[in-house]
This record gives C-alpha cells, structure tokens and sequence, in this order.
C-alpha cells in the first residue's frame, strides 16, 4: 500500500527529505557494530554531499552528526567522533540546513536523487559506491512509478540516471535489473539466447 507524505510520520529535520530518514531508520537496525558504524559515517558524508556550499561552515561537519543523532531519536549506538547535543537540550530547536536553490531537472525524481547523484559520481570506487548507485538507481524506479503509475521499463530509469550524472553513470538494463517495485503483467522478454546472467540490484 502507498502512502503520501502527509500520512507518513513527521520526520524530524525535514531538509534532508525522508530517503536520509530511511536510511537512518536503517542503520537503527544494523546488529553489527563496526557495519552500523560504516554505515552511519556513509550517512554523514551523503548528508554533508547535499549542502557542499557549507563545506567551509565552522562546525559544518559537527552540525552533521548532531543531526543523525537527532534523526535517530538518539538510538543509534555508534562512536561519534565529536560530542553531539544532548537531547534534554533539544527545547530549543537545532540550527536548520537551508535548502539548496538548484533547478531539478526531473520533478518526480526531487532534488534529493538529483543531489545524491552528484555525490555517486565523485564517490571513490569500491563497493560502497557500487551500493550507493544501488540504492539510487532502485529509489528513482520508486518515485517513477508514484508519478506514472503505468509502469516503466529498467532502461528508461538507468537513461535518466546517466543524463543526470552528466554521463558518469552508464548501465545497461541487458546487466543490471532493479527491483520489481509491483507486478504490471507480462515481464519483458529476457535474451536467454547467449545465457547472460543478470546481475540483480
């Protein structure tokens, strides 16, 4: 069942938009410390990529980590590399982020892809990257769909993926298949003929 932002829970720093939300609520789940602790500092970088015109910011990168400690309710038992606000301290609301004046391109995708791309594309190479492209190849395929409900073909979302990257990010649906978000009939034909195996996302 789908459900409109304005059902869904009101998230608590709304600038980061509620894909860093999920995230979040993801690394709360993670039983492995040192694997929930990549992943949170892979949060913070994401997070800190959004707004590189604050780089330069004093305690920018302080503000960043209060922030996924505040997202988490405070939950998320991590090492922290600063000291983060205490949440007794939180009657007074943190400083916000502003958002970010960018055209976006493709209003169903939202700045939020849009920006995220732009932090894949200079990601180092590794695995990291590989899941990251991951995530946001599969998240666009999502909002795709909330906005055309007919459905859309893997290739279409890895074409926009590619102009969005500035052609950075090149893949092939004949390699990588996103995942089915729901059933829309019959499946495209798979080219079994020279048995390539498909590398699932």
């Amino acid at each position: 069942m789908e459900y409109y932002n304005t059902q869904q829970r009101k998230l608590p720093l709304p600038e980061y938009g509620r894909s860093v939300q999920n995230m979040v609520d993801y690394a709360l789940t993670i039983e492995d410390r040192a694997e929930r602790q990549r992943c949170a500092n892979t949060i913070v970088n994401i997070m800190g990529g959004m707004f590189p015109q604050l780089r330069d910011v004093e305690d920018f990168r302080h503000k960043l980590w209060d922030h996924l400690a505040i997202m988490s309710d405070f939950k998320l038992d991590i090492d922290y590399p600063v000291d983060i606000v205490k949440k007794e301290s939180l009657e007074v609301k943190p400083d916000r982020i502003p958002y970010s004046p960018n055209v976006i391109r493709y209003r169903h995708y939202g700045r939020f892809i849009q920006d995220l791309i732009k932090i894949a594309v200079d990601y180092p190479e590794g695995e990291e990257k590989d899941q990251l492209i991951k995530y946001i190849a599969n998240h666009m395929k999502k909002d795709y769909i909330n906005f055309n409900k007919d459905g859309v073909e893997d290739q279409k979302i890895l074409d926009d993926l590619c102009e969005l990257s500035g052609g950075r990010i090149k893949l092939s649906a004949e390699v990588y298949h996103l995942v089915e978000q729901r059933s829309f009939g019959p499946r495209r034909r798979q080219m079994n003929n020279n048995n390539q195996q498909k590398k699932k996302y």
